[in-house]
């Protein structure tokens, strides 16, 4: 998609768009105004707004002016991979193992690609620090996958924004004036705020115990 784009688009317009890109895919939220100037040493804020407009009239990425960081894209990128690639991809599927004694489990040749698993354009991958979800059994260096969302039903799994741009991973827990988010592990309080922001719904866990 990036070398598509690069017609379309300057060199600075295409280079803010990978870091918008790059950081919805990495960590769920884009870039502040800030944090684009201070990547690309641009001095005024009105520099980066006009690469922003220009991506907009371009209809790559949608912006709320309201809010620091209500970057969005309109279109997800596509990565092609040749035939060759999408047959090794993924990890050695070797069988099916039983909590008791079975056939050997290391007798097939195939493997699974944990991105078809978890397909979908709406997708991102956080990695975990700290340990407030440890009785949810996800601990501090574990990956979450999430569906970006800005809704989320009471008791799900989600990460969420405070007013202070703040992410955070917990249950969502809507009261009657506040906000409880609720971590998975007892010997931690709840956190109670007014105002929170879902930005996306948790579907998966990659525990890393290597």
């Amino acid at each position: 998609m990036a070398r598509m784009l690069s017609t379309k688009l300057t060199r600075r317009q295409q280079e803010v768009y990978d870091l918008i890109r790059d950081l919805i895919q990495s960590r769920g939220y884009g870039p502040t105004v800030r944090e684009i100037a201070e990547t690309f040493e641009i001095r005024s804020p009105n520099g980066v707004v006009c690469h922003l407009r220009a991506l907009e009239r371009k209809g790559l990425i949608r912006r709320d002016p309201n809010k620091a960081r209500a970057i969005e894209l309109t279109q997800e990128p596509n990565t092609v991979a040749n035939e060759k690639d999408s047959r090794r991809r993924g990890l050695l599927f070797a069988g099916v193992v039983s909590a008791g004694f079975t056939d050997q489990a290391f007798e097939l040749d195939e493997r699974i690609d944990f991105d078809q698993m978890f397909k979908g354009q709406n997708l991102f991958v956080l990695r975990v620090k700290g340990d407030s979800m440890i009785e949810a059994h996800i601990a501090d260096g574990d990956y979450v996958i999430c569906r970006s969302s800005r809704n989320a039903e009471r008791g799900q799994m989600v990460v969420a924004l405070n007013d202070d741009n703040e992410a955070t991973l917990k249950y969502w827990y809507p009261e009657r004036h506040r906000i409880r988010l609720q971590p998975a592990n007892s010997s931690m309080s709840p956190i109670y705020v007014k105002r929170a922001t879902v930005r996306g719904i948790v579907v998966g866990v990659v525990r890393n115990r290597l």
